[in-house]
C-alpha cells in the first residue's frame, strides 16, 4: 500500500502540484450493544481507500476514492490530477496563500502496544460478557433501561509525501461501558460506568475491557440510579466544588482543548461550536491557578491520540498548553504553526479517515496531578462542599468562555467525607475564572486517562478521538443553579 501512496504523490507533482501527500487507510470497527437484554446493535464496518492532498498556487486541493489494493493503484493517477485541478480551480477564491512549516520527511513504522487483540476475541465471548453484565443490572423495579456495550476501532495507514515521508501506522483502541436508568418519585435518573456516553476508551487491546471489571460494578450503578430518584436536588448557590476525573475530562475538553485549536482561534473553523476567546495576545497571561498544568501529549500510553505521527507527517510530541497557570501554547498543524511564530508544527493535524482532508484536532490533553488522595482532599474540605462526577449534559458559548455543565451524581461533603447523595448538580462558570479558582489536585494515584471517541468538528463534520487525564480537583466559589 505504500507503493500506492507514493505513486499518488509522484503523479500529483508531475501534474503541477507544488506540494503533495497521500494516505491509504483501512479502518475496521466493531460495535456491540445490548439494550434491556436484547442485542440492539451489532456492526462491523470496514473502510479502505486513498486520499490525495496537494498545494497548488497557494491553495489546497483534495480528492479521495474507496477501493482495494489493485483498484487504488489504478485510480491513484486520476485522483492526483483531480486534487491538482481542485486546487487550481479554487486558487482564484483564496484570500491568502497556504504555507506550511518545514518538516523533514521521515521513514518509520508505529503500532499501538496491545496485549490482547480485541478483534481476535470471539463474538460468543463478547456477547457472553454483555449478558453477564446485563444480568447484574436487573432486579430493580425502578429500572426502566439497561445498556452495555463494547466498541473497537483499528486503523492502518500508509502515508507518503513529496518531502520523502513513508510512514506506516497501526492504531487500535478499545472501549466499553454500561448504564442504568431508573424512574421513580417523579424523576428519571441515569448512572453510567466507567463514564457516560458509552463508557471509557483507551488505545490498547481487550485488556482495556478486562480492567474495567464491568460485571463487578454493574449492580452498584443500578442501585445508584434508583437512589438518585429519591435524592435531594443539588442546592443552588455559591459553593466549593470537587470534580471527579470523568467530569474533569469534559471540563478540559470544552474549556481548554477546543479554545486552543489554532485554526479556531483565527476564525478558520467556526461552523461547528464556534470560535475562541484564547487569542494570541493572551499568551503569557494567567489561564489558571499556579498549580494548574495542562499538558498536550500525543505520546502518553493509552491515549486515543497516541501515535507515531500526525497526518502531516509530524512526529508526536509533549508540550504545555497551560504551564503553572500561564497560557503557554496552542494545538497546531504545519499550516497554522507560523501564525503564532512557531517554527514547527505540534503535530495536531488529523483526518477522520482517508476520505477527509486533515484539520487541527485536540490531542491528548491532561491536567497534571498534584498530591494526596481523594480522602485527604475531602478531609481538608469544609462541610457543604459538593463532589460531582460523570457527565450528564453540557453547554458552552461560541467563544468557549461561559459554560454550564451538569453531572450525573453528586455528594455533599460532611465531616470530611462524602455525605448525602444529590441529583443533577449543575454548575456555571467562566473559563479563566474557573481554572484560577483551583486550589487542590489529587496525586498520581488518583490520576486516570479518560477517552473521548466522538469529538465533532468541521464542515463537513469530522469525528476525532482523544484522551484527557485528570485526578479529582477542588475549585472554590463555584456557582450552582437548579
Amino acid at each position: 500500500m505504500m507503493d500506492v501512496a507514493q505513486k499518488a504523490v509522484r503523479e500529483a507533482l508531475q501534474a503541477g502540484a507544488d506540494q503533495a501527500d497521500a494516505r491509504v487507510g483501512r479502518i475496521s470497527k466493531e460495535d456491540l450493544v445490548l439494550r434491556n437484554g436484547a442485542l440492539a446493535e451489532a456492526s462491523a464496518p470496514d473502510d479502505f481507500g486513498l486520499g490525495v492532498r496537494v498545494i497548488k498556487d497557494g491553495c489546497w486541493g483534495f480528492a479521495a476514492a474507496p477501493g482495494n489494493a489493485k483498484d487504488l493503484m489504478d485510480v491513484a493517477p486520476g485522483l492526483a490530477r483531480r486534487a491538482v485541478k481542485a486546487a487550481r480551480d479554487l486558487a482564484a477564491t483564496r484570500v491568502k496563500p497556504v504555507s506550511q512549516a518545514p518538516e523533514t520527511g521521515q521513514v518509520a513504522e508505529w503500532m499501538t502496544p496491545v496485549e490482547e487483540d480485541p478483534f481476535a476475541v470471539s463474538l460468543a465471548d463478547k456477547i457472553e460478557l454483555l449478558h453477564s453484565v446485563d444480568a447484574q443490572l436487573q432486579g430493580c423495579d425502578e429500572t426502566v433501561a439497561r445498556e452495555v456495550g463494547v466498541s473497537l476501532r483499528r486503523e492502518e495507514q500508509w502515508q507518503a509525501s513529496g518531502e520523502g515521508a513513508a510512514l506506516h501506522q497501526i492504531l487500535l483502541r478499545t472501549g466499553a461501558g454500561l448504564s442504568s436508568t431508573a424512574r421513580a418519585n417523579g424523576t428519571v435518573q441515569r448512572r453510567s460506568y466507567p463514564a457516560s456516553f458509552g463508557g471509557n476508551y483507551q488505545s490498547g487491546g481487550w485488556e482495556v475491557v478486562r480492567k474495567m471489571d464491568l460485571v463487578a460494578n454493574a449492580r452498584r450503578i443500578r442501585d445508584e440510579a434508583r437512589a438518585l430518584c429519591f435524592a435531594d436536588r443539588c442546592p443552588a448557590g455559591e459553593r466549593t466544588l470537587i470534580l471527579g476525573g470523568s467530569q474533569l475530562c469534559l471540563q478540559i475538553h470544552e474549556s481548554v482543548g477546543h479554545p486552543t485549536e489554532l485554526d479556531r482561534v483565527f476564525g478558520h473553523e467556526v461552523d461547528l461550536a464556534g470560535s475562541s476567546f484564547a487569542m494570541p495576545d493572551l499568551l503569557g497571561s494567567r489561564y489558571g491557578a499556579e498549580r494548574v498544568n495542562l499538558i498536550a501529549d500525543s505520546t502518553v500510553p493509552g491515549g486515543l491520540d497516541t501515535r507515531g505521527f500526525d497526518d502531516d507527517g509530524v512526529a508526536s510530541q509533549r508540550w504545555p498548553i497551560v504551564n503553572e497557570g500561564i497560557f503557554s501554547g496552542y494545538l497546531t498543524s504545519r499550516e497554522w504553526a507560523h501564525k503564532v511564530g512557531d517554527e514547527r508544527s505540534r503535530g495536531c493535524s488529523r483526518a477522520e479517515s482517508w476520505y477527509d482532508p486533515p484539520i487541527v484536532r485536540i490531542t491528548n490533553l491532561s491536567l497534571m496531578p498534584g498530591s494526596g488522595s481523594l480522602d485527604e482532599l475531602l478531609a481538608s474540605t469544609e462541610d457543604g462542599a459538593i463532589f460531582a462526577d460523570t457527565v450528564r449534559s453540557w453547554s458552552i458559548d461560541q467563544r468557549r468562555l461561559n459554560f454550564q455543565f451538569t453531572s450525573e451524581i453528586a455528594y455533599e461533603v460532611q465531616g470530611g467525607k462524602l455525605g448525602r447523595m444529590l441529583r443533577q448538580p449543575t454548575y456555571q462558570g467562566s473559563t479563566p475564572d474557573f481554572w484560577r479558582s483551583c486550589d487542590a489536585i489529587c496525586g498520581p494515584e488518583a490520576w486516570e486517562l479518560w477517552g473521548v471517541p466522538n469529538c465533532g468538528k468541521g464542515n463537513p463534520m469530522q469525528v476525532a478521538e482523544m484522551s484527557h487525564g485528570a485526578a479529582p480537583a477542588r475549585f472554590r466559589d463555584v456557582t450552582f443553579v437548579n
